[in-house]
């Protein structure tokens, strides 16, 4: 599996090949990936069928289009039968792709699908890599309409939480930057307040922009929420933040799910303006795309609007993002859920192709 594979150690999957074979090799994996081996043009056939059954690190086992064309989700299976969630949303002068670090999540977020079916495993670099390298080399070999034939933005808000999984997404970052030559400012880190890694994250070195799932402005309501507050409670998040901040010049943002009757009155935005204050971020406000097994439901258009008028008028900068791919199944976990995936599948293989 070649996107498991370190990048500076490549020479082992081409023994006996002239060492130029790895710069070449190299280039297809990271700078312009493509969907088969076989359109890696400049490699011998010999060598391109070495591994043509198994480029990638996973299977497609679904698929699914929305949005007229511009929201794709991918469902990809590991040879363990681990579930890899993907997604991937054009708009006319941007692609962004939503992506996993984890098969599953042990956070236990009432209202995320990922985590209402507990944790898997970490995802290795490589196969966080890889997703981006599919969505990439399918916007380049096949594209969407009216959507940029590259990514613009990479999110860490597919399943698992990145924070709780930092060694291999960090490596995962490096070899996306150094490798894909992609922008750190282009690369988006979510979390729902791992403390410690935040600042890790920080120290890392990198613009990268950090997202923070804050959801409630109270420990009462939050930790009912996001479990995970209990052992990092508002306040060290709010710490860390302006940590993140200063240590990076990167604003963070906060990301607030919006659930009907439970974090969507006045209370609750008055709390969280006080917060955005603080920490000098931005607010983005997200319907809830509802779970299968959550009670939870989605806050009206009208209260949406009341809230960010509410956060407006206390000078917060504040976001009501598009809600993609309902019709798709496109919130973390979501898809996962409603293909029956309670537990992984049996191992299958790997070969790996554009779906048309």
């Amino acid at each position: 599996m070649p996107y498991l594979t370190h990048p500076e150690a490549l020479d082992h999957l081409l023994s006996g090949e002239p060492s130029y074979r790895v710069d070449q090799l190299r280039q297809w994996l990271y700078r312009t990936p493509v969907l088969s081996a076989s359109d890696m043009t400049n490699l011998p056939i010999h060598v391109r069928e070495s591994f043509s059954d198994h480029l990638w690190p996973f299977a497609i086992e679904d698929e699914q289009v929305g949005d007229a064309g511009k929201t794709r989700k991918w469902l990809f299976t590991a040879a363990d039968g681990a579930a890899i969630e993907t997604v991937l949303m054009g708009y006319p002068k941007r692609a962004t792709l939503c992506i996993s670090s984890q098969a599953g999540c042990a956070l236990a977020c009432t209202f995320c699908a990922t985590g209402q079916f507990g944790f898997e495993r970490h995802l290795e670099p490589g196969e966080i890599v890889a997703q981006v390298a599919y969505a990439q080399a399918f916007l380049r070999q096949i594209g969407m309409p009216g959507v940029p034939d590259h990514l613009t933005n990479i999110v860490f808000m597919g399943m698992g939480e990145p924070l709780a999984n930092l060694k291999r997404v960090t490596e995962a970052l490096r070899r996306m930057i150094e490798e894909m030559k992609m922008s750190p400012r282009s690369l988006t880190v979510s979390t729902v307040g791992i403390v410690p890694g935040i600042r890790q994250l920080a120290n890392a070195g990198w613009p990268i922009n950090l997202a923070i799932s804050l959801h409630a402005a109270d420990d009462e309501l939050r930790t009912s929420l996001v479990p995970i507050n209990k052992r990092y409670p508002i306040a060290d998040l709010e710490e860390a933040a302006t940590f993140y901040r200063e240590t990076t010049g990167r604003r963070v943002s906060v990301e607030w799910t919006m659930m009907d009757g439970v974090n969507d009155n006045l209370d609750q935005a008055d709390k969280l303006a006080g917060i955005a204050h603080r920490i000098l971020a931005h607010v983005n406000l997200i319907a809830l795309n509802p779970t299968p097994l959550s009670e939870e439901r989605a806050s009206t258009k009208l209260h949406i609007e009341q809230f960010a008028a509410a956060l407006k008028q206390r000078g917060v900068n504040v976001t009501v993002r598009d809600t993609r791919g309902k019709d798709i199944d496109a919130a973390c976990g979501q898809l996962r859920a409603r293909s029956g995936r309670t537990k992984p599948p049996p191992t299958v293989g790997l070969t790996i192709g554009p779906r048309r």
